[in-house]
């Protein structure tokens, strides 16, 4: 996992491509919230989203 990561910036430097670091940090957060709140009380609040 640590070598995905450290190839993933390595790639966003050689590139230049620093604007996706926003999305993904975004795209991680969203997933979380999704997991972590499948089995909690705010499930019935996130089922008019999905």
């Amino acid at each position: 996992m640590w070598q995905l990561c450290k190839e993933f910036f390595l790639f966003l430097k050689q590139e230049k491509k620093w604007w996706l670091v926003p999305l993904v940090v975004v795209l991680l957060l969203l997933g979380a919230l999704i997991v972590f709140s499948s089995s909690s009380v705010l499930a019935p609040l996130m089922y008019p989203f999905m």
